[in-house]
């Protein structure tokens, strides 16, 4: 088994997602207390997708992320750098065009996607601006890009409990559920090192997204941050 470490070398993030494939959605409910659908749908609805929209959904998995722009009638490519997430998704989504990739150096040419989206994958990659520059360059001008990741909760004594919760909580509950515990002790690791909204939304705007916002879901939990490329 693998888990990678915060200095995120590619290949071993790869690795350690390619070990937690077969469990990864199942175990992301159980850790996130039911919220990961609720969290899909606020993507879904910023992203705002529609028949003849094309959209790219980066550190897709295994596609669960992608089914909503699908059902909303938009062509989704789904994308990973993870061939065991990929080839599970497959699996269960034939129909999805699964596509292997790196967010730091995108298989696509400039100016294709209406909209790029990545959800709770942007903190394991290791160059996060370089990341953010190539969304912004295979997005079509006017066309936006939206992140749900984990975040810092807004309320000072919930944010004690939460971080309690991370290091000490989601190990054991990940030892029941995923075919890969330690690699869980990473992801609890980067959340609790991933930038704040703030400083999150300072990096989009130097990457040249405009009009950067960002939302609270769950009190700060998870964030959902949008931009636009110019017109």
């Amino acid at each position: 088994m693998t888990r990678a470490n915060l200095d995120k070398q590619p290949h071993e993030v790869a690795a350690m997602f390619d070990d937690v494939a077969a469990k990864y959605d199942l175990t992301n409910e159980v850790l996130s207390l039911g919220q990961a659908r609720f969290w899909r749908r606020a993507v879904a609805e910023a992203v705002a997708a529609g028949p003849g929209q094309l959209v790219l959904d980066l550190g897709a998995g295994t596609g669960t992320s992608s089914l909503p722009f699908q059902e909303a009638g938009a062509q989704v490519v789904p994308c990973d750098f993870s061939i065991g997430m990929l080839a599970e998704g497959k699996r269960r989504h034939p129909e999805l065009a699964l596509t292997a990739g790196d967010a730091t150096r995108l298989p696509f040419a400039d100016d294709s996607f209406d909209a790029v989206t990545i959800s709770f994958a942007l903190r394991n990659v290791q160059e996060t601006e370089a990341a953010l520059r190539e969304m912004l360059r295979v997005t079509k001008p006017g066309g936006k890009v939206v992140i749900c990741e984990f975040s810092t909760p807004t309320w000072s004594p919930f944010r004690t409990v939460y971080t309690e919760y991370l290091m000490r909580a989601l190990p054991p509950v990940a030892t029941r559920v995923s075919s890969n515990p330690d690699a869980y002790v990473y992801l609890a690791e980067s959340i609790r090192a991933w930038p704040d909204q703030a400083e999150l939304a300072a990096k989009l705007q130097r990457a040249g997204w405009q009009k950067v916002a960002w939302r609270n879901l769950t009190g700060g939990v998870v964030a959902l941050h949008r931009g636009f490329k110019a017109a």
